[in-house]
């Protein structure tokens, strides 16, 4: 399988330097990160790509077993970091990405020398002594009206997500790109984030972490910050002046500039 068609994989920026990996949450693909690319690809050579079942990434290599666990989806970015050899690249996750970059860091360590993580969960479920956000009731309700009417509730779940109501082409360009995704592939990514537990294995993080949370974000609320932050003793924890599950398309100048600072920080 060529990798780079499989996962639309888009290289830019200067040639040499520090590469940066830009990888999307549920729901989306590389357009995401539109907004940020030029202010980064100023110094940056930088890695965009689409997981398998999103975009233009190509959807005769889905397989549901593979992608029904958090791994396919980090066995995806280590595969591209190979065929590119990249090595000690920035991965930056958005959402759920930011625990698969958890998981690919572990496995390919040589490959992944940093993290940002972008509004990241390692639990949407409440757990005793912790807060991810939902009951296991609310995680049931949202998956079953998800699977009985998927473009039903992109449009209803989008713009919550998105979190700027005062912006509503913001849901809309959200609804769109849920709405553009595969519905049985949606599904499986879907149970896959919101039923992934990956806290245990924020203990395995070494790397320089940067991690950046929203001052109101209905998918993960600033406890969740906070204890990722807490889990990772390498990590930085930044809160965006913005609201909603996506700054980088809410408030691109913030969330660039952190970026930017964590990354001329880095050795």
């Amino acid at each position: 399988m060529d990798v780079r068609r499989r996962n639309n994989v888009l290289v830019t920026g200067p040639a040499e330097g520090r590469v940066v990996v830009l990888a999307h949450g549920f729901g989306c693909d590389q357009n995401m990160w539109r907004l940020l690319v030029p202010a980064l690809a100023e110094r940056y050579r930088l890695v965009l790509f689409d997981y398998v079942g999103s975009g233009g990434s190509d959807l005769s290599a889905w397989d549901e077993e593979r992608y029904s666990s958090l791994d396919g989806y980090a066995q995806d970015v280590v595969d591209i970091c190979r065929e590119l050899d990249l090595r000690e690249a920035v991965f930056v996750g958005h959402s759920v990405s930011a625990m698969v970059g958890v998981l690919a860091a572990r496995t390919a360590p040589e490959r992944i020398g940093a993290l940002v993580m972008v509004a990241p969960s390692p639990c949407y479920i409440d757990d005793e002594g912790y807060r991810g956000g939902f009951s296991t009731q609310d995680i049931d309700e949202l998956l079953a009206s998800l699977e009985s009417n998927y473009l039903g509730w992109s449009s209803a779940m989008a713009p919550v997500i998105m979190g700027n109501p005062d912006r509503p082409e913001l849901g809309q360009e959200l609804t769109n790109s849920f709405c553009a995704t595969d519905p049985d592939m949606a599904r499986v990514f879907a149970r896959t984030t919101f039923l992934s537990d990956s806290r245990d294995d924020l203990e395995s993080v070494t790397v320089p972490t940067l991690v950046l949370e929203c001052t109101q974000d209905v998918i993960a609320p600033r406890e969740v910050g906070a204890y990722v932050h807490a889990a990772i003793p390498s990590s930085r924890l930044v809160t965006l002046n913005a609201t909603g599950h996506c700054p980088q398309l809410s408030a691109p100048e913030a969330t660039a500039e952190a970026v930017l600072g964590f990354l001329k920080a880095l050795p």
